[in-house]
């Protein structure tokens, strides 16, 4: 989901700056959590006949397959007024951070998704303080890059440990992620004193909880990313365990999209 919501958000920008028009063939039809589902364009029909049109050739297609660049797909989208941009590695960093705030308002919450948001921040007791949102990834985490950034919990709980301490306030935690199998109590052991709750929202629901809380700690993944990018949150990316001394260190999405692994 916010792989798509990068990707499109640099050929939205790109289009921005050239007099373009953009549909996200992803969000047409799929992740029913934002603002951007709802407007022109975007619904199934206009993907289904944009996507057939591509399969048999009426739409050029320009494919950014490669962390290199691609001239020809460049040149594709230089000079065809038409056609299908695909592929992880379109980027235009520049033009993404002078249009953010458009892509931010295309990407806005749905106010079903806001609204349950805020209710379990009201129901949690998080409504008002420091809020830090932990983003525990599994599941595909186990094989990617051979399993480098694929935490066991004890890790988890010392950046959790680590960063509390280190302020002078109390600190709510919220935990999401993709493990359903998490050992809540041992967080709950580890962590006597310390406010936790865990989330059991869609991913949209995650998404806007993250995005809510001033400090984010996570494994490397756009999902944390784009959380930060809404308010600014300071966002720590779990590069390792940490060692004897360390604390947490965290950036902003600004600085760290530019660094996608």
């Amino acid at each position: 989901m916010c792989n798509n919501l990068l990707q499109y958000g640099h050929v939205y920008a790109w289009a921005r700056e050239h007099g373009r028009h953009t549909v996200s063939m992803r969000f047409a039809y799929k992740y029913p959590y934002f603002h951007i589902g709802h407007t022109r364009w975007h619904n199934f029909a206009v993907y289904a006949l944009a996507k057939g049109a591509a399969r048999v050739g009426l739409l050029p297609t320009a494919s950014f397959d490669s962390p290199d660049g691609n001239p020809e797909a460049q040149h594709l989208m230089d000079t065809h007024r038409w056609l299908m941009v695909e592929g992880w590695y379109v980027r235009y960093y520049d033009l993404f951070l002078k249009y953010k705030q458009d892509i931010l308002s295309l990407f806005a919450f749905s106010p079903r998704v806001s609204r349950a948001t805020d209710s379990y921040l009201d129901q949690t007791g998080g409504s008002q303080g420091l809020r830090l949102g932990v983003h525990i990834r599994r599941g595909d985490y186990r094989t990617w890059m051979n399993g480098r950034y694929y935490y066991d919990d004890p890790v988890y709980i010392d950046y959790i440990r680590r960063f509390v301490a280190s302020q002078s306030q109390p600190v709510h935690i919220y935990i999401c992620g993709n493990d359903p199998s998490l050992n809540r109590a041992l967080y709950e052991q580890e962590l006597p004193g310390v406010a936790l709750s865990f989330a059991t929202g869609t991913a949209g629901e995650d998404l806007c909880l993250l995005s809510r809380c001033q400090y984010i700690i996570g494994a490397p993944s756009t999902f944390s990313l784009v959380a930060s990018m809404y308010h600014d949150s300071r966002l720590c990316w779990m590069m390792a365990p940490l060692a004897a001394g360390e604390a947490p260190q965290f950036g902003q999405f600004d600085q760290l999209f530019r660094h996608i692994i």
